[in-house]
């Protein structure tokens, strides 16, 4: 009973944060700093042992829970760093939607938050456990407590931002539950 509660409110939640990603208004009436944005921002699934490592099975299967839940959407863009945990945790919803990954660098994440607003729009960006929260903060957000590191794989933060400037985020989960939960 409580999971299903919990996938009613995931579900009604992602739905209005779909419903911002077509809010559009007419490009010659909005300067850019005016555009509606929605952005779901996570950090990378699972991942192995070593230098830039690769996912973990368990870390494709979020990856894949991650395109399950985002996969309906009307997302834009899809931003990952340069890593291989973060370019194949985004594989899968970019394969679903037909987008192609962006990169963008985690060391400068004021220009990839300028980048995101500049555009508008309904965007995914994949990080890390010490950029996502920084991240959302940059974009007006609600970062929450420290990701845990070891462990803590499923947060879904959703950031948005309406035309008039309002921002308003959340911080939800996805996929299946991190150890600790």
């Amino acid at each position: 009973m409580l999971q299903h509660l919990f996938k009613f409110i995931l579900v009604s939640t992602l739905a209005l944060g779909l419903l911002a990603c077509d809010a559009k208004a007419p490009k010659e009436t909005m300067p850019p700093e005016g555009k509606a944005l929605t952005v779901y921002l996570v950090r990378h699934a699972e991942k192995e042992t070593g230098d830039d490592p690769a996912l973990t099975a368990a870390g494709q299967e979020r990856a894949a829970a991650l395109a399950q839940t985002l996969g309906d959407s009307t997302i834009q863009a899809i931003h990952s760093t340069n890593y291989q945990r973060t370019r194949q945790t985004a594989a899968p919803l970019a394969k679903s939607l037909g987008l192609i990954v962006e990169l963008y660098d985690p060391r400068d994440l004021p220009a990839m938050a300028q980048k995101l607003q500049a555009a508008g729009g309904c965007h995914v960006v994949v990080g890390h456990s010490n950029t996502t929260p920084q991240l959302v903060q940059l974009l007006g957000g609600e970062p929450g407590p420290e990701i845990v590191e070891a462990t803590e794989y499923n947060r879904l933060y959703v950031v948005t931002r309406s035309a008039s400037g309002e921002v308003q985020s959340q911080l939800l989960r996805y996929g299946p539950p991190n150890p600790q939960e």
